[in-house]
């Protein structure tokens, strides 16, 4: 398999901003570039087989590659957080206020 460098920058571009968007959304400190971009990379493997498999379909394009990527990406943290035994987030938070 030939992957052009094209194709590999915008591979990283996804992932780098899907990891964010995923950090910003559930809460966490971040992970640093490398992190964001391996959490929004697995994220987009795991958005690009389950939203299939539910019937959902984004279309095609730079827009829909990160929200997908960014949905597997919010699911793949909060499965995290919940083996590592931190819970929802919101819970702590709003017991605070």
């Amino acid at each position: 398999m030939h992957m052009s460098s094209e194709s590999l920058l915008v591979i990283l571009f996804v992932g780098l901003v899907a990891g964010w968007l995923a950090g910003q959304i559930v809460q966490g400190t971040g992970f640093g570039i490398i992190g964001d971009v391996v959490i929004g990379i697995l994220g987009a493997f795991i958005g690009s087989w389950l939203l299939p498999q539910l019937g959902i379909h984004l279309g095609s394009g730079l827009i829909s590659a990160i929200v997908n990527a960014t949905i597997g990406a919010v699911l793949l943290l909060l499965i995290v957080r919940l083996v590592r035994g931190g819970g929802w987030g919101w819970q702590r938070s709003w017991w605070r206020r």
